[in-house]
C-alpha cells in the first residue's frame, strides 16, 4: 500500500530497519525526541522512496499549543544544521513556496526571518560591532506559476553567480499523520523536491543538480487526504485502498487537510526554522542578538 510522506522517519516506521544501507538512531534531549536516519544504499533508497543521504527529525511538542523553551529548541536544531554546512563561505538560503496559500508558505515566511549579511561590508561590520558574520544571501523564489521559471533554475542561474559554499531551502512538507503537524523538522542533505507538501512536486533539486551542497528543512503542515483515510481505516488491501481513494478525491484531485490553527502553525514553525538556521551560519551570536537584529 501506498502512503504519501515526505518524512523520512515515517517511511522507516512504514518499512521496518531490517534494509541493508539503512542506520537509525533515536535520543531524547528535555521534552524533544531527535531521530537521525542515514541511507547510504540503492536498495534503502528504493525501500523508502527517499534519495541516499542523511534525514534528522526533531519532535517537539506541537508549535500551536506550546511555544515555551524556544531557545532550546532553535539551539538544538541549530546544531544539527551546522553538521551538514561547510564551515566558511557565502551560503544562499531559499523560502521555497506559494505566499498567497497559507499551508504552503513556510519557506517564504521563513526568508523573511534569516539575516541576510552579504551587502555589508567588512569596515561597517566592525563599526557597528557585527564582526564575524558569515556572508548569507536570501530569497523567496515564488512558483513557477507566478514567475513562470521553475524554482530549480532560478536558484542554479543564481548559484552560477554569486558561487555560494551551500544552499539551504525551506519548504512546506506532508506527513501521513495528524499528530505530526506542526511539530516535526526534518534537516537533510538529500535535497527536496519544491511543492512536494502541497502535492504540486517540482524538479529535484540536491547537490547533483545544484553543484554545491544543498541542506533542505521543512516542517509538515497539510496530511495527504487519501494517505489520511487509508491509514484511519486500516485498508487492507489494494482494492479497499483504491475504493477509499475514489470517495475522498472523486474527480481524481487530490486533496490536503491541514489544522485549524495553520496560520499560527505557520509563524512558529517559520521563526523557529529562520532563527534555527541564523544560529548555524551566525553561531557567535546569541538567540536573543539575532532576533533583534531581524524584528
Amino acid at each position: 500500500m501506498f502512503f504519501r510522506t515526505d518524512l523520512a522517519v515515517e517511511a522507516q516506521e512504514m518499512t521496518g530497519s531490517d534494509i541493508s544501507g539503512l542506520e537509525s538512531s533515536t535520543f531524547r534531549q528535555g521534552e524533544m525526541t531527535v531521530t537521525h536516519i542515514t541511507i547510504s544504499s540503492e536498495q534503502a533508497a528504493q525501500s523508502l522512496g527517499k534519495p541516499q543521504g542523511q534525514y534528522i527529525t526533531i519532535e517537539v511538542p506541537p508549535l500551536t499549543d506550546d511555544f515555551q523553551n524556544q531557545d532550546e529548541r532553535i539551539r538544538l536544531a541549530a546544531d544539527r544544521i551546522q553538521t551538514l554546512l561547510p564551515e566558511k563561505g557565502l551560503v544562499l538560503v531559499a523560502g521555497l513556496g506559494n505566499s498567497d496559500i497559507t499551508p504552503d508558505d513556510l519557506g517564504p515566511r521563513t526568508a523573511s526571518t534569516v539575516l541576510a549579511t552579504r551587502h555589508i561590508s567588512q569596515e561597517l561590520a566592525r563599526a557597528v560591532g557585527l564582526e564575524g558574520l558569515r556572508p548569507v544571501a536570501v530569497l523567496a523564489p515564488g512558483v513557477l506559476g507566478q514567475t513562470g521559471i521553475e524554482t530549480g533554475e532560478l536558484l542554479y542561474s543564481i548559484i552560477q553567480r554569486l558561487k555560494p559554499s551551500a544552499l539551504i531551502v525551506v519548504d512546506a512538507l506532508a506527513s501521513r499523520r495528524l499528530d505530526r503537524l506542526g511539530c516535526t523538522l526534518q534537516i537533510s542533505d538529500a535535497g527536496i523536491s519544491p511543492g512536494s507538501g502541497v502535492g504540486n512536486a517540482r524538479p529535484h533539486i540536491s547537490r547533483d543538480t545544484m553543484g554545491i551542497p544543498v541542506i533542505s528543512m521543512g516542517v509538515p503542515t497539510v496530511v495527504d487526504a487519501a494517505t489520511l483515510a487509508t491509514d484511519l481505516l486500516e485498508c487492507e488491501s489494494d482494492q479497499e485502498e483504491e475504493m477509499v481513494r475514489r470517495k475522498v478525491s472523486p474527480r481524481g484531485e487530490a486533496m490536503m487537510v491541514t489544522p485549524r490553527e495553520i496560520d499560527l502553525l505557520i509563524d512558529r514553525a517559520a521563526y523557529l526554522t529562520g532563527m534555527a538556521i541564523n544560529c548555524a551560519l551566525q553561531p557567535g551570536f546569541s538567540v536573543q542578538d539575532l532576533a533583534a537584529l531581524v524584528s
